[in-house]
């Protein structure tokens, strides 16, 4: 009861109407077309979890956006060198840098279809994006596994899908197929291969910083460059 009243006072009210909004499309149809933190229920009307939802006009067709951002990297103000459970059930703050809880994305993705993308930006001012077709993670007794879909288009270019079909690693659960463990190797948390192209989650740096130990996206920047922000978002494709 506690944390209802709490929420309610913190977060719109839109995001209180029945039935919960699982997302932040949910939110957007509930009547609330601001951009802020919600209250949305993956898991179930008992269990809320705080996310920000991005509601402004999409540049890809004109609609509203109606994005769930799973992770955002801006300031470097949050520590993102966590371990497994941290990863699991989500840490940081949704109104700042966050990283929104990979059962949760599997919560939200399991039985919806959604799409990504990842906006970032350089300390030049550079603003582009990668747009992807599919999103989904999988259970945890499969390594939450990334099932990522066709890159669609956007400047960035394409250094996700390198990690497409990859399970996630952590500093302390080494899933990747690298000799050794690509979490500590670059200070982060992700879904590494051998160990990656793409790193939103890897240790923040102002430019140019140590090779691949940076928030880095090989086919904007490359590995010896950080970026200044960089968040991962979904949407539901059928709106």
């Amino acid at each position: 009861m506690m944390l209802r009243v709490v929420l309610a006072l913190l977060l719109p009210a839109a995001a209180y109407q029945s039935p919960r909004p699982r997302d932040c499309s949910d939110v957007y149809r509930s009547g609330s077309g601001l951009d802020g933190v919600y209250a949305i229920y993956p898991a179930g009307p008992t269990s809320p979890v705080l996310a920000y939802c991005d509601m402004g006009k999409d540049d890809l067709g004109g609609s509203a956006e109606k994005w769930t951002v799973i992770q955002r990297r801006q300031d470097g103000t949050v520590n993102f060198f966590m371990k497994w459970d941290h990863y699991k059930s989500g840490f940081g703050n949704a109104a700042g840098e966050y990283w929104l809880g990979l059962e949760v994305m599997h919560l939200l993705t399991q039985d919806r279809n959604y799409e990504l993308r990842v906006d970032m930006e350089d300390f030049d001012g550079q603003k582009v994006f990668a747009h992807y077709s599919a999103f989904s993670v999988g259970p945890e007794s499969e390594g939450y596994k990334l099932n990522l879909g066709s890159f669609i288009n956007g400047a960035a270019g394409d250094s996700l899908s390198y990690h497409s079909g990859k399970k996630f690693t952590t500093t302390d659960k080494d899933q990747d197929e690298h000799d050794s463990n690509c979490a500590r190797l670059t200070y982060g948390g992700f879904w590494y291969r051998d160990c990656f192209n793409a790193n939103p989650n890897g240790i923040y740096t102002w430019g140019p910083s140590p090779h691949a130990a940076g928030v880095q996206w090989k086919t904007f920047k490359g590995l010896d460059n950080s970026l200044k922000t960089m968040i991962m978002k979904i949407r539901p494709v059928d709106g």
